[in-house]
């Protein structure tokens, strides 16, 4: 009988296989194109797929970031608004009346915090830009080419992924995301996306004023006001941070706080005229649905303004009080189509509270960074964390998926470069020479 004195190398060659950075950048690859298509991927091979291909993406993160343990910078890593807002979730399956669906929703949202974690983590912004352009470039491609094939070549909607064949009437459009406010997001984040790799010189010119050109031409098809909307606060940050980037560093405070103020002011001066904005952008019909909708969310909210009915995510059309909210609105609703409202409903005073520390403190950071630091890519968080939360006054995309991979993404990017943890770090001890 043979003896081998050194036991095998498998393991050892499963760990260079999961440190190694093309594992890292191709499994960061997946999980963004997962998460951008997880709406698709629903409506193909049900969510019963979905959760299995997310466990396989958990399992994977988890072999990889164990792999890179000794590597990783943990100082900053996970901002305390974060846990503080995913443990309350979590927790209220106590009071939940629908206990089994919370679990399942806080395990979902629990697995995408891990993978936003690991992205965070494994790959540099730059790479994360990168690796958004890419999925994004296809995923908008295969949304503009499926209407070409549903709405000139077969003429023919694909009701299973929600394609309506409007292209020949130039919109709206929807995609392959659910809904033409959903298309108008994502098409928003992409144009975001491409002029940053442009601006960084990460992607060839002619690439990059393709993709930007394609995202702008998707984002006309939707024909979306709320986006028409959320377009105009982006661009207007982009001006911003162009401003500030360009003004002297001792001067910058000053036109901070100046900025601010103008925000606050812009902010009272809209809510004031919302009702003649929603008549200029011919929108009454969309708006009018909406708000009969965030009325009886209110309303039933305040039987538990504390705490909440329970999270539950993407809303269950079989569990009271959600179907009642889609019989009300005479539609199928997955969501409260506002992101605040939806959490207050779902984890009340305290679950609001958390949530709106953790995106004011990801986004003040991460404003910080792009105003203070040279290179452009700084400035790609801010303007997606914009996108984001303005349309997180008409959707509750942030809340799921894409929306709340990217705020995490974004979050503790920011917490790595601008956490108050780092005025506890011990400065090192040198020695003299």
């Amino acid at each position: 009988m043979t003896y081998r004195a050194n036991p095998p190398a498998v393991p050892a060659q499963f760990k260079r296989l999961f440190a190694s950075p093309r594992f890292a950048s191709s499994l960061t690859l997946v999980i963004i194109g997962f998460a951008f298509g997880a709406t698709t991927l629903r409506a193909v091979i049900g969510p019963p797929g979905v959760v299995g291909i997310l466990v396989g993406l958990v399992v994977l993160a988890g072999f990889s970031l164990s792999a890179r343990w000794a590597g990783v910078d943990w100082h900053g890593l996970l901002p305390i608004s974060i846990m503080v807002f995913v443990g309350w979730c979590a927790v209220s399956v106590l009071w939940s009346g629908y206990p089994l669906h919370t679990l399942s929703a806080s395990l979902y949202q629990l697995a995408f915090t891990f993978l936003a974690i690991y992205i965070a983590l494994a790959r540099d912004t730059i790479q994360v830009v990168r690796a958004t352009g890419d999925v994004l470039r296809v995923l908008l491609g295969l949304s503009l080419a499926l209407e070409v094939l549903s709405g000139l070549l077969l003429d023919v909607p694909f009701v299973f992924l929600g394609i309506q064949g409007n292209i020949d009437s130039f919109g709206p459009v929807q995609g392959i995301f659910g809904s033409r406010n959903v298309f108008g997001l994502v098409s928003l984040i992409a144009a975001v996306t491409f002029a940053v790799e442009l601006r960084s010189r990460s992607v060839r010119r002619g690439l990059g004023i393709c993709s930007i050109a394609l995202a702008v031409f998707g984002l006309l098809l939707t024909r979306s006001p709320v986006i028409l909307v959320v377009a105009l606060f982006v661009g207007l940050a982009a001006l911003a941070l162009i401003w500030l980037r360009s003004t002297p560093v001792a001067n910058r405070w000053v036109l901070q706080i100046a900025l601010l103020g103008a925000t606050v002011v812009a902010g009272i001066i809209a809510v004031a005229a919302r009702a003649r904005i929603i008549d200029q952008l011919n929108a009454g019909s969309e708006f009018e649905a909406r708000i009969t909708l965030w009325g009886e969310i209110w309303r039933l909210a305040t039987l538990h303004p504390l705490e909440g009915w329970g999270w539950a995510g993407l809303w269950p059309a079989d569990v009271t009080p959600y179907g009642w909210l889609s019989f009300v609105t005479g539609r199928p609703q997955t969501s409260g189509l506002n992101a605040f409202l939806d959490v207050y409903f779902q984890v009340g005073l305290v679950g609001l509270l958390s949530f709106l520390a953790l995106v004011l403190l990801a986004f003040w950071r991460s404003w910080l960074l792009a105003s203070d630091k040279r290179s452009i890519v700084y400035v790609w968080s801010p303007l997606v964390l914009v996108t984001l939360l303005v349309t997180s006054a008409a959707e509750s995309t942030v809340l799921v998926d894409f929306g709340w991979l990217l705020l995490l993404i974004c979050a503790v990017k920011a917490a790595q470069g601008k956490s108050w943890r780092s005025l506890l770090q011990p400065t090192p001890h040198r020695h003299p020479e």
